[in-house]
Formats: C-alpha cells, structure tokens, sequence
C-alpha cells in the first residue's frame, strides 16, 4: 500500500491523542479499528518516544513518519546532521544513501538542490513526504529510489557535493569498519565519484581505523572526528578536487546543546611535536574521546603546555589550572594504596568513579576485588607513571 494511503490525517490525530500510553496497550485495546492502520500508528508513538532526545524538531511536528527502529538508530542525530550542514554549501548536492533522510534534510539548508538517491522504497517514499512537510522550499529535495552508484554512474549530472554514510551492516548483521567492506564500497568506486563532484564528504563509524582510512583514501583535505558529550559518535572525511595535497587537518570535536569544543593539528605536526612528560601534579587532564580517537598525544601536550605522564599513559598534569581545555580535568586530593582496609576508609560508601589509564588492573576487577560501584563525587583514578610505576589517585573533577 502507497504510503500516502497509510499515513492519513485520522493516523496522526490519533498518534498525538495517544502519544504518552504505552503502546502494547493501545495495540490490544484497538486492534478492532478499521480506519486506521493500528499497528502503524502505534509503532509511530514507540518511534516518537524513542526519538525525542535524537531529532527533537522533527518529534515537534506532527506529520513527520518515522521510520523502523532499525533505521532510526542507525539515522544521525540533529546535533551531529546539523553540525555537518556547517562544513558543506553550493548549489547542489546529491546523498548517495539517503536512509531516514536526516543528513540529507540538514546538509541541504545550504544548497540549491538537493539529490536523495536510496535503495528502499519505502525509506524513499517516506523521506519524500517528510521533506515535504519540514522544507519550506517546494521541490528543492529530488527523491529517487535506486542504486546510487548507477545512477551517478550514468548521469551526466555534476554536483558541487557527493555525501556517502556506508552501510556498515554485513549480511549476517555483523558490524564493519573498515571502508572497502561497505555497502557501497567507495574505495572501489572512487575516482568515478571524484568525476562527478568537486567535493565529497564520507560519513564513517566511530570505530574507523583513520590511519588505513588516509591509505585507502590519500588525498582527504579535512578529517572531522565528531563526539557529543565525550562519545565518538561518527568520523568525517572530506576530499576536495582543488585542495593542496599534503597532510590533512584534523579537527576534534566535542559537541552539546550548549557549546562546541574544538582542537585542531595534522599527523604531521604529531610527528614533529615533542611531548613534555613529568609524575604527577596538582592536576590531572584526560583528553576528549575525539582527541584520543584522532591520536592527537603528543600535539595536545604542546598545545596545552602540559607533561604527559608516560609515552602510552595518554593522561596529563600540571600544578596549575589551564585555560579551558578539550578534556576532563581532576585535582588531586592524595595518593591512594590499593588496600582493601584503606580503600573501606576513603570510601565507606562504597562508591566511587575508577578511572583506569595503562594501569595492570581494569575497571572492573577494582570495583569487584574492593567492592566498589560507580556513584557520587570522587574518582579513583589508576595511572602508570614515567618511572613504570603504577599509581592510584584519589580525585576530584573541576569544573
């Protein structure tokens, strides 16, 4: 059945009258209702509830269809669509795996034209009612159902910007990072992709192995690497037919609701950077997610003006506060034993946030073998030091 004919107005009205029961209920309490798709509107409500926090704009309206949970996970979020929408602008712009459409809604408020090309039919025809009901330019999103590669395969059609998210789901369902081993795999079709656009922006997994990803792919101008809230949430890399060759930015970003935070270098000036180290001071710093991702240890010390506390403990000091920096900062309160009596004393509660930096020990075999859950205010943090020593601090965060 035509989408059109399952997602009516009696649908929506009876999604919103019905937004906050629980859906299993409202299933058995109207599986007799006949003039509407039950079933369909109340995977609508679960897909709403679910969806919230992830595309709060699009929840707001009313007429927006949201797709199986599937694509819904797998769909980015406002935050991070949004934040790509500030790296990309020209008059046209083509998304070779359109899904739930989210990137592609985002990504096209700079563009003249936008391009939606996906394989499913279904995903296709509800992204074309929902870009019809969020866009205020009539006729400015394209949809077509299809094979992207084909399609840009056989057009004489140029575009000012090529973006690709690759399936990263095997056939049984198993996750895949690297680029080659996704679906569509761009590392085979790239130089026909280059042909036909003067940029193309590829939307990657948080677990990417950047380094191979550069090998496979060596003339990346920009590498993003996108956390929200201290959590890698996906990797950018963006190719530019006119750019200088040479070794790309790398820019680490730690995003919220309430500011971005930002750190840039290349792995060239990694290379080249020296790394001060030093045992611990009055502070600890632990860099963000993304920063630790990119590999950005020795620039981050020399840019932060902080001692590393050895060459694969990737945690820092300093005796004084810092300027704000990408990273959780700690101070200090007093050298911990890991002793089962002296460890009951610090923290007769119980509880306790363990941090673990190149420590023999991991998180979980402190908190089992001292009886220890994650909660309040402090933080043990286990570190190696310069002299291969491993220590145990207890701390408090700033700020």
């Amino acid at each position: 059945m035509e989408a059109s004919k399952i997602y009516t107005p009696l649908l929506f009205q009876f999604v919103q009258d019905h937004l906050h029961e629980d859906p299993a209920q409202l299933l058995l309490k109207h599986h007799q209702n006949t003039s509407l798709d039950v079933k369909e509107a109340v995977q609508q409500i679960s897909a709403r509830k679910k969806a919230q926090v992830k595309l709060p704009s699009w929840v707001a309206n009313h007429n927006v269809i949201f797709p199986p949970s599937i694509s819904l996970e797998q769909c980015s979020s406002e935050l991070t669509a949004k934040f790509k929408s500030r790296l990309a602008k020209g008059g046209s712009l083509v998304d070779l795996t359109g899904g739930f459409g989210v990137d592609t809604f985002f990504l096209g408020a700079h563009f003249d034209k936008v391009l939606y090309l996906e394989r499913q039919a279904k995903l296709a025809e509800i992204a074309a009612m929902n870009f019809s009901q969020l866009s205020e330019i009539r006729g400015k999103y394209e949809v077509r159902s299809g094979d992207s590669i084909e399609y840009l395969r056989e057009t004489e059609s140029a575009f000012d910007w090529i973006f690709v998210d690759p399936a990263r789901r095997g056939g049984h369902n198993q996750k895949l990072y690297k680029l080659a081993d996704c679906e569509p795999d761009i590392i085979s079709h790239w130089k026909m992709m280059a042909r036909k656009a003067r940029h193309i922006m590829v939307k990657a997994s948080p677990m990417l192995d950047i380094k191979e990803a550069l090998r496979e792919i060596p003339a990346v101008s920009h590498l993003h690497v996108v956390g929200v809230k201290n959590e890698v949430k996906e990797i950018l890399l963006i190719w530019e037919r006119d750019a200088e060759v040479g070794s790309p930015k790398v820019s680490c970003w730690n995003l919220s609701e309430e500011f971005d935070e930002f750190f840039e270098f290349s792995y060239e000036e990694e290379t080249l950077a020296q790394a001060t180290f030093g045992f611990p001071e009055k502070y600890l710093v632990l860099p963000s997610a993304a920063i630790l991702k990119a590999g950005a240890f020795k620039s981050f010390s020399q840019q932060y003006g902080l001692k590393k506390l050895h060459p694969n403990t990737h945690v820092y000091t300093s005796d004084q506060l810092i300027a704000p920096v990408q990273g959780r900062v700690f101070e200090i309160l007093e050298e911990q034993k890991l002793d089962k009596k002296q460890i009951k004393k610090t923290f007769p509660s119980g509880k306790v946030n363990v941090l673990v930096r190149n420590h023999p020990l991991k998180p979980d075999m402190i908190k089992k073998k001292y009886k220890l859950q994650d909660g309040g205010d402090e933080y043990l943090f286990a570190v190696t030091t310069l002299d291969d020593s491993p220590k145990v601090y207890k701390c408090k965060r700033v700020g």
